[in-house]
């Protein structure tokens, strides 16, 4: 039980469970919500924090980051993430695992993503059962597909029957090779290796397919091309246990981003062409996309500053996760309860944390934000280990002004 002092938060627009939001005051103890509404009151001993008519919201969580970068999460408003097993020694058994999930107290929550196969390699079955006893709360193939169908139907049995969800990378490893760009006149004008976006429809094809057999639940980290997001609204036409997500570089940004071999824009999978991103929009409206995930993949000048074919992919995205999401409900394409279902409360769900959603019994992860506060991103001076954005010097809006872990105060208001 959480030893600090209780919360009040006071004078918000609370965004409730049910989508609605309303005036009122939320209050904390013990690390829960406790109560909510417009006759709640600070009792004494009361941390009371005055939100100034701005709105209250749940804490980000974030569905598959590759390092946990505590000051880039607390600036974009990110109180939990789920970290990938892809790392330098990778989540492929308990004790690794369980040493990540407690990595991040006591002012940010860890989630481990147990390693689908040992070393990530696509082969042999990680100790799947021990690593979910261990603190894990999903299985995840890392960055990488599994090509071998009997293994990756082995694994979807086997996590059918624990109640986990296998968390998979949509792109056919097959067809996409070494290839570091989507084939297309982007591609082809620099002379990057390529690989056609049909490898990540091929790839949700099987496994949506395999998923099917198994009677399981899999979520496809980023699907961005307009035959992987029709695939996925067919499977769910069909009643399959099956999400989808989608980081912002999706939707705000298409191939020409990679033009002059800007290697901050070097992702995984590629940006795609412009009728990719309308279509990763329209899913996002539609409801084919379940989850908005910042990657965030904090990478230092030994790894971008590299002829293009040669640099890592990834970015530095928890910061601008909040903002980005942010242009989609001024642009109308969502609603603000629709914008926290894909930042927070679906995510939660999938990793079956009790968060995401402000309503009494829940975890008291919460955020104070003005959506419209304007601010440029500089990658010289963002929160994050490195500051590897395809966004830098970019006007935005939305800023998280406190943040709170369990009704811990982790931020207090920006000047």
């Amino acid at each position: 039980m959480s030893q600090h002092a209780p919360l009040t938060i006071r004078n918000g627009r609370i965004l409730h469970a049910d989508g609605t939001i309303a005036e009122g005051t939320l209050r904390a103890e013990g690390g829960f919500i406790t109560e909510m509404g417009p006759d709640v009151t600070a009792r004494e001993g009361d941390t009371v924090h005055d939100a100034r008519g701005r709105l209250v919201t749940p804490g980000l969580v974030d569905l598959g980051v590759f390092a946990i970068d505590k000051p880039a999460f607390h600036f974009g408003g990110i109180t939990r993430a789920a970290l990938m097993p892809d790392q330098p020694t990778p989540l492929d058994i308990p004790s690794r695992v369980r040493f990540a999930a407690l990595s991040g107290k006591p002012d940010f929550w860890v989630h481990p993503l147990g390693g689908a196969t040992r070393e990530l390699k696509g082969e042999a079955l990680a100790e799947i059962a021990l690593m979910r006893d261990a603190g894990a709360k999903a299985v995840a193939t890392g960055r990488r597909w599994i090509g071998d169908s009997g293994t990756m139907l082995r694994l979807l049995q086997y996590c059918s029957m624990l109640g986990m969800t296998v968390i998979a990378h949509a792109e056919d490893a097959g067809i996409t090779g070494k290839a570091v760009a989507t084939a297309g006149e982007i591609a082809t004008r620099l002379g990057l290796p390529s690989a056609p976006a049909e490898a990540e429809a091929i790839a949700i094809a099987r496994d949506v397919a395999l998923a099917e057999l198994a009677g399981a639940a899999i979520h496809f980290r980023n699907v961005t091309t307009r035959g992987g997001l029709d695939l996925m609204r067919a499977a769910k036409a069909r009643g399959l246990k099956v999400t989808a997500g989608v980081s912002p570089g999706y939707f705000m940004l298409s191939d020409l981003a990679v033009a002059q071999f800007r290697t901050f824009a070097h992702l995984s999978p590629p940006l795609r062409c412009e009728e990719d991103r309308k279509a990763v929009i329209a899913a996002i409206s539609d409801g084919t996309i379940d989850v908005i995930a910042s990657g965030h993949d904090p990478r230092g000048s030994e790894d971008k500053r590299l002829p293009f074919a040669d640099s890592a992919p990834g970015t530095a995205g928890a910061e601008t996760l909040l903002p980005l999401t942010m242009n989609l409900v001024r642009d109308g394409v969502i609603d603000m309860a629709r914008a926290f279902d894909l930042l927070a409360a679906t995510p939660a769900k999938l990793l079956g944390v009790p968060a995401g959603r402000l309503e009494v019994g829940a975890e008291a992860d919460i955020a104070v934000i003005d959506p419209d506060r304007p601010w440029i991103v500089d990658s010289d001076k963002m929160a994050a280990t490195a500051g590897n954005t395809p966004f830098d010097k970019q006007p935005v809006q939305g800023r998280v002004l406190a943040l709170f872990k369990g009704g811990m105060t982790l931020k207090t208001k920006v000047a």
